[in-house]
């Protein structure tokens, strides 16, 4: 790494030389305009927009549009005259504790390393910092221009973040901050269960930037004069659900899938509010229970009576009809008389 800045941090009346690095760097893939039919280089002119000449770097001064074709020219001399407390120090402001550092602030990462004899004071603070579990509010002036930061640590090294300033923060402007919209309590327990079913630990390197990493597959190929070979196309987004509790639950057992987790009987995990709405229907059909088998009995009894009657009735029709051929049948077989 090369250094982009020197100076010292102020330590109350502790002094430490350091040198600036930048912490971070943009992994993205750039690409140069060219020429589609030849793949030359496009190069663009600096040209004033009044005699149309071109104009070198040194002849090129910042001006500030008052509007209405105005315009303040400012100067190098300008600048140097502005009042930056020192160029070269970051001056320790308070100790303040991390979380009260809203993490929209934050804006550019920088290491600092201890330049020269400063090794004993910069481990110094750096100890005292950890012990402390706080986080130093420093200003510094970087680029011309003075910014707000914090001082932490980071795996043995002092972590320098640049902050915006509180008016270069937004305010949220939206119509339905507004609206008095109500979440019912099945709503947010079925989206509490949601989150419990997707809570992890958070591991930086398990998440990859595929689209980087397809670009310059797409790369390598054309260089290699081999064919691309298509990405798996991804599970398409789902429609805007029209049943929030559906979609809610379908996306507890989507999750649980995905860890590998058992679904609970065909539907997910019992939430509070469907384990409570289980439990009232399971005693209302316990409640129902004797009552019902009571009424099966009685209906069971009055069906038996009418058939009872009806075959007591066809017994006896039965009998009747053959009382006389049974008398018949003893007058027939009776001995008959001689004279």
């Amino acid at each position: 790494m090369r250094a982009i800045w020197k100076g010292a941090v102020s330590f109350g009346l502790v002094s430490i030389g350091v040198k600036l690095y930048s912490a971070t760097e943009e992994k993205d893939i750039r690409f140069h305009q060219v020429h589609r039919a030849d793949g030359g280089r496009i190069r663009y002119k600096r040209t004033c927009q009044v005699c149309g000449e071109e104009v070198t770097y040194d002849d090129i001064a910042k001006g500030y549009d008052l509007g209405g074709g105005e315009m303040v020219i400012l100067t190098d001399e300008d600048f140097a005259e502005l009042p930056l407390t020192s160029s070269r120090a970051i001056d320790v402001l308070e100790f303040v504790p991390a979380e009260q550092v809203d993490p929209i602030l934050y804006n550019k990462a920088y290491f600092l390393e201890p330049e020269g004899s400063a090794t004993k004071p910069y481990v110094l603070l750096r100890d005292a910092l950890a012990d402390s579990e706080r986080v130093a509010i420093v200003k510094v002036a970087l680029r011309q221009r003075e910014q707000l930061a914090t001082l932490r640590v980071r795996e043995g090294v002092l972590l320098l973040n640049t902050m915006l300033w509180p008016d270069e923060v937004r305010t949220p402007d939206f119509g339905f901050l507004d609206e008095d919209l109500k979440v019912r309590p099945p709503e947010l327990a079925m989206a509490s269960s949601l989150i419990d079913s997707m809570a992890g630990t958070f591991e930086p390197d398990a998440f990859t930037d595929d689209y980087r990493a397809a670009l310059q597959e797409v790369i390598d190929a054309k260089v290699e004069g081999r064919e691309v070979v298509q990405p798996e196309e991804e599970e398409a987004a789902p429609a805007a659900a029209v049943d929030l509790m559906a979609a809610l639950k379908a996306s507890v057992e989507r999750a649980r899938a995905a860890r590998g987790e058992e679904p609970a009987r065909g539907a997910g995990e019992p939430t509070p509010i469907s384990a409570a709405r289980s439990a009232q229907q399971a005693a209302k059909k316990a409640a129902k229970a004797p009552a019902k088998k009571a009424a099966e009995k009685k209906a069971a009894a009055k069906k038996a009576e009418p058939a009872k009657k009806a075959a007591a009735k066809k017994t006896a029709e039965k009998k009747a009809a053959k009382a006389p051929a049974k008398k018949a049948a003893a007058k027939k077989a009776a001995p008959r008389k001689t004279a």
